[in-house]
């Protein structure tokens, strides 16, 4: 049984929006004795922003019930295509706390709770909770990343896990933090009882194998973070997958995933070929904003982000779009 120590969220500052506390992990608690199960597919919702650069709140639960008929197994909210650096503290909880409303019951709801310092990112989790959150998902801290040794990072995030009262799931994206949450810190973490998973969104196959490996005898489960490499992940024993491109292709990425479970690799191969073009260009490509722009394609509200992210020009909007009609998306 999960025993967190918790601390007084008065204490730490964290104020309660919205709905009262989370579901308790119990809740979500599968048959077969595992302690929390976060297998699935979950897109990343992203924030809408209005012409004004204010968050569009009436959109935002506009994509959530389109989303909501898709079969996901959750959502994730304030990860970095949700532009949760861009947000106040103020908007971050109240997001969750639309989000946690609109979306169906039977769905789990991760949130990324990371900040800088461990302190900031301890009230965050606590107020996240409090919010609705079933998870809160903590991405590397970055900014002194010199000195963000395996040690610094094991100790944050025991720190955070101590403290939180909802299960933590790891968040490695070099991409965006420059830094690589060491293999060694990961199996270390992966002992934590409140600690369940980590989302991999390095892309390195070889790397997310050794994970899934030296925390096989743990309760402890690897997340894809993008539907470019969802199959391979799935052959080497991940469980799911936090997939930008799920905003836009939800149902043919869940689809890619039945696919897995079920051993049918040829058809699951042909899928999963026509989703790399499409998922790069979302991503790696053309980022926050292209995957908005997709977003506008597919009968979603992307609209414009927040600055400093430009929007899409001209030429960049036509091979975004070829991206997707060349492989019969569009």
């Amino acid at each position: 049984m999960l025993a967190p120590r918790l601390c007084s969220c008065a204490r730490l500052g964290a104020r309660p929006l919205g709905r009262g506390p989370a579901r308790t992990r119990a809740a979500w608690a599968p048959a077969g004795g595992r302690q929390a199960d976060i297998a699935g597919i979950y897109p990343p919702v992203t924030t809408p922003f209005t012409a004004t650069a204010e968050v569009d709140y009436g959109k935002l639960e506009e994509n959530l019930h389109k989303l909501g008929t898709v079969p996901f197994r959750g959502f994730v909210v304030q990860g970095s295509n949700g532009e949760f650096p861009f947000l106040t503290s103020i908007e971050r909880l109240e997001v969750l706390s639309r989000i946690r409303q609109a979306m169906p019951k039977d769905k789990l709801l991760l949130a990324g709770s990371g900040c800088e310092s461990t302190q900031a990112t301890v009230e965050m989790t606590l107020s996240m909770a409090q919010v609705g959150a079933d998870a809160a998902l903590v991405v590397t801290p970055c900014y002194y990343r010199g000195r963000m040794t395996s040690a610094a990072l094991i100790h944050h995030y025991t720190k955070v896990a101590d403290l939180s009262p909802i299960p933590i799931v790891l968040y490695n994206v070099p991409a965006n933090t420059g830094l690589d949450l060491p293999v060694d810190a990961v199996v270390t973490l992966s002992q934590h009882p409140n600690i369940v998973g980590i989302k991999e969104s390095g892309g390195d196959i070889t790397r997310m194998g050794l994970i899934i490996h030296k925390t096989k005898k743990q309760d402890f489960q690897v997340l894809a973070g993008s539907a470019g490499f969802l199959l391979a992940s799935y052959a080497i024993g991940a469980v799911g997958g936090i997939c930008a491109l799920a905003n836009v292709l939800g149902a043919q990425v869940c689809q890619l995933e039945r696919l897995c479970l079920t051993g049918q690799w040829e058809d699951a191969q042909i899928l999963q070929h026509r989703l790399i073009e499409p998922n790069t260009a979302v991503t790696r490509r053309f980022g926050i904003p292209g995957l908005k722009k997709a977003m506008d394609w597919f009968g979603y509200y992307g609209g414009p982000c927040r600055a400093p992210l430009p929007e899409l020009g001209p030429a960049e909007e036509e091979k975004l779009r070829l991206d997707f009609t060349s492989n019969g998306w569009l």
